[in-house]
């Protein structure tokens, strides 16, 4: 029985080892490659940091650090950069761009979503223009005179930070001189699509990768063992946490009570129908807006209820944003576009129907919404779980605010093979190692991977001809796929 054991050690030892050594390979190629070597200590910079209306927190200036020493080097940087929701990542970007653009170069930052790429420009434009940085905003829809005016600034360089979706691959968009890449929100987009992206700048870009999807560290050793990681972990000072609450339909009315309440004190709340389909079909959008409706005519009807969901045109989505953050609507009805980045601060109360159906990353996605200023803010689950695996869902996100353990619990309920799919990138699929049981023979392969890279970055000794074998087979076309980030 010991022997099976041990024998079954070495051949998960043995799986995770060909992983890492396919990183540390990848990780090794970067570093060696051609890259920029940023000027990291100028002026502007130092008046950007100087300008900003906030006192900025120890893990912020800690990965601009991190984020200096990369883009001085002479090789590409190729950094995930992990924080919470609500960490204050968009400044930690800003920041990476004013380096970018000081040293002549342009900076492009790619977002998933139209109403998400509107709201990092209007930072980044408020943060970078009285500096004399000129942000453009490339939007899909964009036609004649202005889109001709957009594609000629960032082809001539007028252009120096271009903010946008996938809008920004597209084959017409030429860049001047992109030196910088960033990505939100990772998994939103395919590898191909960061591959277009990256394809644009010169040679080998810098690479920035950010993401609010916390991910549990060993999955991250696994999925981003190539790229350098750095972890936002505090939140800006003032913010409360997130009070949450399952809530059963028999409670549905001394809910609303509550949430006329805190509109009558200022506040404002969302209220969220969750989609079938990523898609939104027809009957989503119908579920929502006849929710809409009922709020609107029997239960508020004292009250402005908005609808917001992806079959609105961009204008009409903005339109509804804007109206919410600018206090014309007291409750927000959407469907999950409001998932990622929107900032509304002083939205006090997310309502979430249907929580069961939702995964826990995307319900603590939902959850970040609110409690973005000094006020106590509320989430309310309500909830009906057929199965046991939905129940734990809820229960987590009623006993925990924190992202890192939320992703650990998720990966606990769903088994790590479902978070790998996170990252579309033909990682070589794991037979026999689990990430949860196995971490410490994780870490073993990690450091023996990485010893052996130092000793012999091409594997061309003697020794390791049947290593460099085993390597072209599992990783044969997953290291050009990974190459993309």
């Amino acid at each position: 029985h010991e022997h099976l054991r041990w024998a079954r050690r070495r051949l998960i030892f043995d799986e995770l080892f060909l992983i890492q050594l396919g990183l540390a390979l990848r990780k090794r190629r970067v570093e060696s490659s051609e890259g920029i070597s940023f000027k990291v200590d100028g002026p502007l910079l130092t008046r950007f940091l100087e300008s900003l209306p906030f006192k900025l927190t120890s893990a912020q200036r800690r990965v601009i650090e991190e984020i200096r020493s990369d883009m001085s080097k002479p090789h590409p940087m190729n950094r995930l950069i992990q924080g919470d929701v609500g960490s204050g990542k968009t400044v930690v970007a800003a920041a990476a761009l004013v380096i970018a653009v000081e040293s002549g170069y342009q900076g492009a930052m790619m977002a998933p979503t139209e109403i998400l790429a509107a709201q990092h420009f209007n930072t980044l434009d408020r943060l970078l223009r009285p500096l004399g940085v000129n942000v453009v905003m490339l939007r899909g829809e964009m036609r004649g005179a202005e889109r001709k005016k957009a594609l000629e600034s960032v082809r001539s360089g007028e252009a120096r930070v271009i903010v946008g979706t996938h809008a920004l691959i597209q084959e017409e968009v030429e860049f001047n001189r992109l030196g910088l890449v960033i990505t939100d929100e990772q998994h939103r987009f395919g590898v191909l699509q960061r591959a277009a992206l990256k394809g644009k700048g010169l040679s080998s870009p810098d690479v920035l990768v950010m993401t609010a999807t916390p991910i549990p560290r060993t999955l991250a050793l696994t999925l981003y063992g190539d790229l350098d990681l750095s972890i936002i972990d505090e939140l800006p000072p003032g913010r409360r946490r997130v009070k949450t609450f399952w809530v059963s339909e028999d409670k549905r009315e001394e809910m609303y009570e509550f949430i006329r309440n805190e509109v009558k004190s200022g506040r404002q709340a969302y209220v969220v129908y969750p989609l079938v389909e990523e898609s939104e079909k027809l009957e989503d959008v119908k579920a929502a807006t006849e929710m809409a409706e009922k709020l609107q005519n029997e239960v508020f009807p004292e009250l402005r209820v908005g609808l917001l969901h992806g079959r609105l045109r961009p204008q009409e989505k903005d339109e509804v944003m804007e109206a919410f953050k600018g206090g014309e609507i007291d409750i927000l009805v959407s469907t999950t576009v409001v998932e990622v980045g929107v900032d509304v601060p002083n939205a006090s109360v997310m309502v979430i129907e249907h929580a069961e159906r939702f995964g826990l990353a995307q319900l603590h996605q939902l959850r970040g919404r609110v409690g973005r200023s000094a006020y106590q803010s509320y989430c309310f689950l309500i909830a009906n779980p057929k199965s046991e695996e939905a129940r734990r869902r809820v229960e987590v996100m009623v006993n925990s605010n924190d992202g890192f353990e939320i992703a650990e619990a998720d990966m606990k309920i769903r088994g790590p093979g479902e978070l790998m799919g996170t990252r579309q990138s033909g990682m070589p699929d794991l037979k026999l190692a689990n990430l949860l049981r196995d971490a410490d023979l994780l870490a073993l392969a990690r450091k023996e991977a990485q010893r052996i890279v130092k000793i012999d970055p091409e594997l061309k000794k003697a020794e390791h001809k049947m290593l460099r074998e085993i390597i072209g087979k599992v990783w044969r076309e997953n290291l050009e796929m990974m190459a993309i980030g």
